[in-house]
């Protein structure tokens, strides 16, 4: 992949904020590919979303494109085709949605969040045991902290 010196300073400026651009519901569904397939072209991100939605080849550009300004995504330029790179790895964008959505609908409240999710769709036992195992991990190191 060849980086040119706007990607290089992007890339450094992420570093330092540690958080990125929230995306939007489209940019979402185009990073889920990237995130799933690895570096794409535009072709290859629009025909795996051909089947789940109708957008035209020009739109899936143009919304890759808003991605680069963004800085969402990174495009390699040294081919014909760009390829697209996602900037940031599937978990630091929903740390960073939770966080946002954690602030402006629950008050900051994590409790809130998890109990409005929870209520909201059926969970699975293996979901639930995954839940249970991060609470105790939460407490386990709570106890330690504390003298």
């Amino acid at each position: 992949m060849s980086l040119t010196t706007y990607d290089v300073r992007r890339i450094l400026t992420r570093m330092a904020k540690k958080t990125g651009p929230k995306p939007t519901e489209a940019e979402l569904h185009l990073l889920a590919v990237l995130w799933e397939h690895g570096p794409s072209t535009v072709r290859q991100i629009h025909d795996a979303i051909a089947g789940e939605k109708e957008t035209g080849y020009t739109t899936t550009l143009r919304i890759l494109q808003k991605m680069t300004d963004k800085g969402l995504v990174l495009r390699d330029e040294s081919q014909r085709s760009h390829v697209y790179h996602a900037a940031y790895e599937p978990h630091e964008t929903r740390r960073q949605l939770v966080r946002d959505l954690l602030r402006r609908a629950f008050a900051g409240s994590p409790a809130k969040l998890v109990m409005q999710a929870l209520s909201e769709q059926r969970t699975t036992p293996e979901e639930l045991a995954e839940i249970r195992a991060l609470l105790d991990e939460i407490e386990s190191k709570g106890r330690k902290q504390k003298p």
